[in-house]
C-alpha cells in the first residue's frame, strides 16, 4: 500500500464512521466529516498532509494513487 491509497482510505473511513455516529449517537460527530473534508481541500492546494507525513515515517512507500499505467494519457 502507498501514502496515497492509505490517506484515502483513512480519510474515507473516517467520513463513513463520523456518518455512522452522527445517526446513532450524536450529529455534532458531523463535525469530524467535515473536518476530513477540509483537511482534504486544503491538501488539494496547499499540498500538505498531516496523514501523509505520518504515513510516511510509519515506512509506506510514496506513490501515485491515480496513475493508470494502461492508459496513454491522452
Amino acid at each position: 500500500m502507498t501514502v496515497d491509497r492509505a490517506v484515502l482510505s483513512l480519510a474515507g473511513s473516517l467520513v463513513l464512521v463520523s456518518l455512522a455516529l452522527a445517526w446513532l449517537v450524536h450529529p455534532y460527530w458531523l463535525i469530524l466529516a467535515a473536518f476530513v473534508g477540509f483537511n482534504l481541500l486544503q491538501a488539494a492546494f496547499t499540498g500538505f498532509c498531516p496523514a501523509a507525513i505520518i504515513f510516511r515515517k510509519l515506512g509506506l512507500k510514496t506513490g501515485t494513487a491515480f496513475e493508470c499505467p494502461h492508459v496513454t494519457g491522452r
